[in-house]
């Protein structure tokens, strides 16, 4: 018996609960469904993993099946970027959750996930909301909403 050999049943387990992981980190952590992707395609070899035994196997698949959905995937996400590319210089995001006074939450930009913090500290900012993003420390992107409340305009 080859040290690869996973008991079929095992193999699948593994593979759901792997899927089930991938798909409900989506849900805390949102990395513009990429790990949703990976979730879905761990979950469909679970079910390949029933009929094809040989481990290695399986992780070519779900590789191969990952990599096919997350390519395929971004060509039905708009391109957010394009009208502001024409427009000017500026970088836009939107919040996937809110960015409270003094704290920090995720911004999706330019298809990816990071983590924000506003650039006033007293602001509350809301999810789905366009900001701008005004500079960067380390892995936190500053941010600024699209519209300012009127007692920062006078």
């Amino acid at each position: 018996m080859s040290s690869s050999y996973v008991p079929m049943v095992s193999s699948a387990l593994l593979w759901l609960i792997a899927g089930a992981i991938l798909c409900f980190s989506e849900a805390i952590f949102p990395v513009a469904f990429v790990a949703f992707i990976m979730g879905i395609s761990a979950i469909v070899v679970a079910a390949i993993a029933l009929v094809i035994p040989y481990f290695p196997l399986q992780v070519i698949l779900w590789l191969s099946l990952s990599t096919v959905s997350i390519v395929g995937s971004r060509r039905f996400v708009p391109k957010q970027k394009s009208l502001s590319s024409r427009v000017g210089d500026a970088q836009e995001g939107e919040t996937l959750t809110e960015i409270a006074p003094g704290k920090t939450g995720r911004v999706i930009y330019e298809g990816n996930s990071w983590q924000a913090i506003c650039a006033d500290p007293t602001m509350l900012i809301s999810p789905h909301q366009k900001v701008y993003i005004v500079n960067r420390k380390g892995n936190t992107l500053v941010v600024l909403p699209e519209f300012l409340p009127d007692s920062l305009d006078e």
